[in-house]
């Protein structure tokens, strides 16, 4: 197997020499998960590839690349692989949303379809944002007095409603696990709690429990 030795021309404060995964194979690509600084980089480090990407005996050219966040230039490299490879799915941190009690879950109530969870907390408990996301929604709302919603990088919102207050503004971008409102009794409420929704990229609403559970949490409501 050739290999071949790329330079980027640049003056050496903004260049280092990586080591990184090159198999010329049949279709199919994954970025790639790791890169090796040379030893003689300044700020090496090493990241590490995932078992099983490279074939025995594949050794690894070095090129240079410029200065910058390794993930910022790792992104946009591909190691082509075997026919029929394909990409993991991307890992989407989440968290549970708040701590409490769930009061009423998701389908069917009192006649008519319930949308979302309700989670009952004592006012001013912490309301998380579930995942990475930008807010899209911060203030009033009817029924809910008071609301935020989060769109999330895989095109999922999520709705957090009756909030007694909220610590976020339309347009921000939020991470997994981070405040951005507390637990209130506002708007057609009988009682304090966190009614929280999940829709899916289509505009459908879907279970706040599976939609979880899918990404790996399994809630604690309490007992």
């Amino acid at each position: 197997m050739a290999h071949h030795h790329r330079t980027v021309t640049r003056s050496h404060s903004l260049t280092r020499r990586v080591k990184v995964a090159a198999v010329v194979a049949a279709a199919g690509a994954i970025a790639v998960a790791g890169v090796q600084f040379g030893a003689g980089a300044a700020d090496a480090q090493t990241l590490q590839l995932p078992a099983g990407v490279l074939p025995a005996g594949v050794q690894l050219p070095t090129i240079e690349v410029p200065n910058g966040p390794v993930a910022d230039w790792a992104a946009g490299f591909a190691v082509p692989l075997g026919p029929g490879s394909a990409a993991p799915s991307p890992v989407h941190r989440t968290v549970q949303p708040v701590s409490g009690t769930l009061s009423s879950g998701y389908g069917a109530r009192w006649g008519t379809q319930h949308g979302g969870i309700d989670i009952a907390a004592s006012i001013g408990t912490p309301i998380l944002a579930a995942a990475d996301g930008e807010v899209i929604s911060a203030g009033p709302a009817s029924g809910f007095g008071q609301w935020v919603r989060i769109r999330h990088d895989d095109g999922t919102i999520t709705v957090y409603g009756h909030v007694d207050t909220y610590s976020v503004h339309v347009g921000q971008r939020v991470a997994a696990g981070q405040q951005i409102a507390t637990v209130g009794n506002r708007g057609e409420s009988t009682g304090p709690h966190l009614h929280f929704e999940t829709w899916n990229a289509a505009g459908s609403r879907i279970n706040p429990n599976d939609w979880l559970g899918q990404r790996g949490v399994v809630p604690n409501w309490g007992s």
